[in-house]
C-alpha cells in the first residue's frame, strides 16, 4: 500500500488521537504513546513491517532535543542537590514559620510561578521542588500543586514580553507583516484570554477554596492524609537518611537566585550574539535552551562550592546525585520522547498540510474567525502536545489573513486566538511536554494531573471562545477583556453555590 494516501488527510491526526484517547482511557502514559508512535509509522509507510520499524526509530532520534533532555538531568540533579543538602527541609522549616495556612502556601507557590517567567520548563521543575515541602506540609494534593505550576507556567511565559516563549513567536512573524514580532507580541498580550483568565482562576479558586470534579476527590484524601490518592510510589526518591541535618535556607535560595539570574544573563548574551542591539531585541534572539543549559551547568558548579567546603553534603553524594536526578526525571523523560515522537509522526504525516487546507477553505475575514483560530489551535495543541508547532502552523496564516494596516486590529486578535488556544491545548493535552514537566515538578501521577486539570482549564476555555466572539465585534481591548472576567467570576461563583449545596445535602442526608 502507498503510503502517501494517508499524507495530509483526516489520516494524520490518528496517530496523536490514537494515544490521547488510549492515556485517558488506560491510565497508562507509555504504552498509549509507543502504541500512536507506532500506528503513524504504519500510516507513513502503507503498513510495510519493516519499512514501519525503521521509520519509528529514525523519525524517533531526529525528533528528540537533546539540549532539554539534557538541561532536564541536570535540573534533577539540582533537585536532588537542594534536598540532600537539607536546603529544601530548611526552606520547609522557614516558610512553615512564615506560611501559617494552607491558602498562603498556594498562594505562595503561585507567587513564585508567576515570578519565573523566564521559560516553562525551568518554571515546573524549579516551582515544584521548592515549594512541594511547604505544601506537603499544609496537605496540597499533589493534584493540586501540578494545577497550579501549570496554570503559571505556560500562561505566564505566553505574557510575559522576556521569555523564551516570546522569542518562538517572534520568529514566526514575517518580515513583510507590517509589524515587527515584538510589536505584534506586545499587542497580543491583553487579548491572550486564556493565559489571563487562567491566572485569575487559579488566585479565584485559592482565594476562595473552590473545589469541584475530580480535583476535589483528590483534595479531601490529601486532607486525610493521602497527597497522591494513586500514584506516589513512582516518587519514592531521596531517602530521609541521605539529607543533611546541617542544610540552610540559603542551600536552596542562593542556588534558585544563580539559577535564574545566568538563566537571564545567558539569554541576553546569546541574543548580543545574534546581533542584537538591545536587551528587547537580544531576548526576542536568544538560544533558550543553551542558555537553559548553561544556567544549570553554572548552578550546579556553584552548589559544589557551596556545599563541599561546609560538608553538608559529601563529594561522593555531589556525584551520585546526578545519577539519582537522572533517575528522578526517567518518567519525564521517556514521556518526552514518545511525545516528541508522536509530534515528529505528525510532521512526517503532514497534520499542517491538512490543518492549513481546513482553515484556508473555510475561513474568511469575518468576525468569528478569532473564535475559529482558537479552536483550531485548541484542537492542533491538543493532538499535538505542542503550542509552539502551532504556532509554527497557525500564526503565519492568521497574519496572511488580514494584510495591511487597515486589518491591523483584527490581525492582532486573531493572532491572540491562535496563541490563547495553543496554550490552552497544551495544557490539557497529556503528551505535551509542559503537561508532563508540571507532573513531574509535584511529583503527581501524571494521568491524575491531566484528568484534574482538565475540568479546570475546560472552564476557561469556553468563556475565552465567547470572549473571542466579542472580539470579532469590538476592537476594544479592555471591553473583550472585562466582558471576559466578568463571565469567569460569576461562572466560577455559581460552581461554587452548587458545589456548597450539594455538600450541605450529603451532609444532611448523611
Amino acid at each position: 500500500m502507498d503510503g502517501s494516501i494517508f499524507i495530509g488527510t483526516w489520516w494524520s491526526l490518528v496517530p496523536p488521537l490514537l494515544a490521547i484517547v488510549l492515556a485517558l482511557v488506560t491510565k497508562e502514559v507509555y504504552s498509549s504513546l509507543f502504541i500512536g508512535v507506532a500506528a503513524g509509522a504504519l500510516l507513513y509507510t502503507g503498513f510495510h513491517p519493516w519499512n514501519a520499524f525503521v521509520a519509528f526509530f529514525d523519525i524517533m532520534k531526529n525528533s528528540m532535543n537533546l539540549n532539554i533532555l539534557i538541561f532536564d538531568v541536570l535540573l534533577g540533579m539540582i533537585i536532588v542537590l537542594m534536598s540532600k543538602s537539607g536546603g529544601s527541609a530548611a526552606y520547609g522549616k522557614w516558610a512553615g514559620s512564615k506560611i501559617k495556612t494552607k491558602k498562603s502556601a498556594m498562594l505562595a507557590t503561585t507567587g513564585l510561578g508567576v515570578l519565573i517567567f523566564v521559560d516553562d520548563y525551568f518554571n515546573c521543575l524549579t516551582v515544584g521542588s521548592v515549594m512541594r515541602p511547604v505544601t506537603d506540609r499544609y496537605k496540597v494534593s499533589r493534584a493540586k500543586l501540578a494545577y497550579i505550576i501549570d496554570a503559571t507556567a505556560a500562561p505566564v511565559c505566553i505574557i510575559a514580553p522576556i521569555s523564551s516563549w516570546a522569542a518562538a513567536v517572534n520568529s514566526y512573524v514575517p518580515d513583510d507583516a507590517g509589524i515587527t514580532g515584538f510589536q505584534l507580541f506586545l499587542s497580543t498580550i491583553p487579548y491572550n484570554l486564556y493565559a489571563i483568565l487562567t491566572l485569575v482562576m487559579v488566585v479565584f479558586i485559592i482565594m476562595t477554596g473552590l473545589d469541584f470534579g475530580l480535583m476535589k476527590v483528590h483534595e479531601r484524601n490529601a486532607a486525610r492524609g493521602d497527597l497522591f490518592t494513586s500514584g506516589g510510589e513512582e516518587f519514592d526518591q531521596v531517602k530521609d537518611e541521605e539529607i543533611s541535618a546541617n542544610g540552610k535556607v540559603i542551600d536552596l535560595v542562593l542556588p534558585v537566585l544563580v539559577l535564574i539570574v545566568s538563566a537571564i544573563g545567558a539569554m541576553i548574551y546569546t541574543g548580543f550574539l545574534g546581533g542584537a542591539t538591545d536587551i528587547v531585541t537580544a531576548f526576542s534572539g536568544c538560544d533558550a535552551e543553551t542558555s537553559l543549559i548553561f544556567a544549570t551547568m553554572i548552578t550546579v558548579f556553584f552548589m559544589l562550592i557551596l556545599y563541599l567546603p561546609r560538608k553538608v553534603v559529601t563529594f561522593k553524594g555531589f556525584m551520585d546525585s546526578f545519577v539519582e536526578g537522572f533517575k528522578m526525571m526517567i518518567p519525564a523523560i521517556a514521556i518526552l520522547i514518545f511525545a516528541w515522537s508522536l509530534k515528529g509522526m505528525g510532521d512526517a504525516l503532514e497534520i499542517s498540510t491538512f490543518v492549513k487546507n481546513i482553515v484556508g477553505s473555510n475561513a474568511s475575514a469575518s468576525v468569528i474567525l478569532p473564535a475559529i483560530l482558537f479552536v483550531v489551535a485548541v484542537f492542533l495543541s491538543f493532538s499535538t502536545g505542542t503550542s509552539w508547532g502551532t504556532f509554527a502552523i497557525l500564526v503565519p496564516i492568521a497574519i496572511a489573513m488580514f494584510p495591511g494596516s487597515e486589518n491591523l486590529q483584527m490581525m492582532i486578535i486573531s493572532v491572540s486566538a491562535v496563541l490563547a488556544g495553543a496554550v490552552c491545548g497544551d495544557h490539557v493535552s497529556p503528551i505535551s511536554d509542559t503537561t508532563v514537566m508540571s507532573s513531574a515538578g509535584a511529583q503527581s501521577n501524571h494521568i491524575n494531573h491531566v484528568t484534574t486539570q482538565m475540568q479546570y482549564a475546560a472552564v476557561v476555555a469556553v468563556i475565552s471562545f465567547i470572549g473571542y466572539i466579542i472580539a470579532g465585534f469590538v476592537h476594544i481591548w479592555w471591553v473583550v477583556l472585562g466582558i471576559s472576567l466578568i463571565l469567569l467570576l460569576l461562572t466560577l461563583t455559581v460552581i461554587k453555590k452548587i458545589t456548597s449545596s450539594k455538600e450541605e445535602e450529603t451532609k444532611a442526608s448523611a
